[in-house]
C-alpha cells in the first residue's frame, strides 16, 4: 500500500538537530528549506527535522503524562569498551544521559539529544 519514507522528529532547531544525528550516525544533512532539514543515514534510514514552534521535549520516563512517544536505537558496538567510546562521542555532540544503570542486564544505555528525544546506544552481540 505504502513504501516507508522517513521518522521525522520534531525540534526547535532542525539545522542543529540534523547534525548531531550525522555526528552519531554518519550522512550529511541536507537543508531543503530553514524549517526542514534531511539526514539519509549510510545503510540506515531517512531521519527529517522540522521546526515545531513551542516545541517541547518529552519527559523521560514520564509515561504516565507525557510518553516518550518514541526513540532511536543505535547499534554501537559487541564490547562495552566500543559503547564506551559512542557514550564519549555522544556526550561531545551534545547529548545527556537519561539512564545509565544496569547495563550489563538491559545492554543499552539511555540519552537524550539536544532537543530532549530519547535514544539508546546498544550493546549487540554479533554472530
Amino acid at each position: 500500500m505504502a513504501r516507508f519514507r522517513s521518522v521525522v522528529l520534531d525540534c526547535p532547531d532542525p539545522r542543529a538537530l540534523a547534525r548531531f544525528y550525522a555526528g552519531v550516525a554518519g550522512g550529511t544533512p541536507v537543508e531543503e528549506d530553514p524549517d526542514w532539514v534531511v539526514l539519509q543515514v549510510p545503510g540506515g534510514p531517512r531521519l527529517a527535522f522540522q521546526r515545531a514552534e513551542g516545541y517541547a521535549a518529552p519527559q523521560w520516563p514520564r509515561a504516565d503524562r507525557d510518553s516518550q512517544q518514541f526513540h532511536l536505537d543505535f547499534d554501537a558496538g559487541s564490547t562495552w569498551e566500543e559503547i564506551d567510546a559512542a557514550h564519549e562521542r555522544v556526550l561531545s555532540l551534545g547529548a545527556r544521559p537519561l539512564d545509565l544503570e544496569d547495563r550489563e542486564k538491559k545492554d543499552f544505555q539511555v540519552y537524550a539529544d539536544p532537543a530532549g528525544h530519547p535514544f539508546c546506544l546498544c550493546r549487540i552481540e554479533h554472530s
